[in-house]
């Protein structure tokens, strides 16, 4: 079992553009799958992780509501914005500058092969990586993602998830709202959730600005522990 994570930050790029790269990637580890099992070969198959941010951006995964999306066509582009349906689990979401958003698309075959413990695996890097800097996060019952004072009537989501699984092969992924201009989740009823509120790193410490790049190497960190992975860092695309 390959435990090897290749590595790339993509920096900021355009959502649809990182989303092909994805389904490339998706790809050619289901085909590398299919030829294993049907000349049972045993080819290595490769797992990958993606750091990107992208221009505002809102996607709906494919058992969302539109009517989560509180903007016409003409009001987003007012607002500098783009819309995608997608082929993710899980409702409504922003993406956007100062948001750190992870892709893993791994071969869960390589670690284990229980999707409910994959999600439960992004979510503690993140609950993990938020205590590093003395913020308490947990999950919220029925609600993936990683959540602040939840259960309480000062709920507020700081981490949305939403994934996509085939054959053991993971894509899409985590978003960190770390230096994020939360006035864009006005727009959408966020993951379709009523009367629920959104944070940002910086805004719970009280600061103008968190060192993104640290708040990288921390998920990593923590990342690496759970799933008993290494990385080796690529050229970007």
């Amino acid at each position: 079992m390959n435990k090897s994570v290749q590595l790339q930050d993509l920096g900021r790029k355009d959502y649809n553009e990182t989303w092909q790269y994805q389904e490339t990637l998706f790809k050619d580890i289901v085909d590398l799958k299919i030829r294993n099992r049907r000349e049972e070969a045993n080819l290595e198959t490769p797992n990958h992780f993606l750091f990107v941010e992208h221009p505002h951006v809102y996607t709906l995964g494919k058992s969302g509501d539109l009517s989560n999306l509180l903007l016409s066509e003409k009001q987003l582009e007012a607002k500098g914005a783009t819309f995608y349906k997608i082929n993710r689990g899980g409702d409504i979401t922003y993406h956007g500058p100062g948001q750190i958003v992870g892709y893993p698309i791994l071969d869960l075959e390589n670690f284990f092969t229980d999707i409910h413990k994959y999600l439960r695996f992004l979510e503690e890097a993140i609950i993990l990586t938020l205590a590093d800097y003395g913020i308490k996060s947990t999950r919220s019952e029925g609600e993936t993602g990683v959540w602040l004072d939840a259960g309480t009537p000062f709920a507020r989501k700081i981490c949305a998830m939403g994934v996509r699984a085939s054959r053991w092969v993971t894509m899409h992924g985590l978003a960190l709202n770390v230096n994020v201009d939360l006035g864009y989740f006005d727009n959408i009823i966020p993951c379709g959730i009523r009367g629920k509120a959104v944070t940002s790193l910086n805004v719970e410490l009280g600061v103008e600005k968190v060192d993104e790049s640290e708040v990288k190497e921390r998920i990593l960190k923590h990342f690496a522990a759970l799933f008993g992975c290494h990385f080796n860092l690529q050229s970007s695309i």
